[in-house]
């Protein structure tokens, strides 16, 4: 099955949710400053873009994350 590829307002409102969710903090340091949201299952490996699959990092988190610094086991 191919996955539906949301548009621009649609993946922002995703976004908007999942910062909401997440109370605008960093789900691994806490911090809220430069927050991004992650997915858990990449895109390239056909990760889907819904609220499960999202979490809340700040930039240097995100960084970490994608360095292999942050182990998978640390994320939720």
């Amino acid at each position: 099955m191919k996955r539906r590829r949301l548009d621009s307002a649609e993946y922002q409102e995703l976004h908007r949710r999942v910062l909401e969710r997440d109370s605008w903090r960093c789900q691994l340091c806490g911090t809220r400053a430069e927050l991004q949201v992650h997915h858990l299952e990449l895109r390239a490996q056909l990760g889907a873009d819904v609220e499960d699959n999202l979490l809340t990092v700040c930039a240097a988190c995100h960084r970490a994350i994608h360095l292999k610094e942050i182990k998978d086991s640390v994320l939720p």
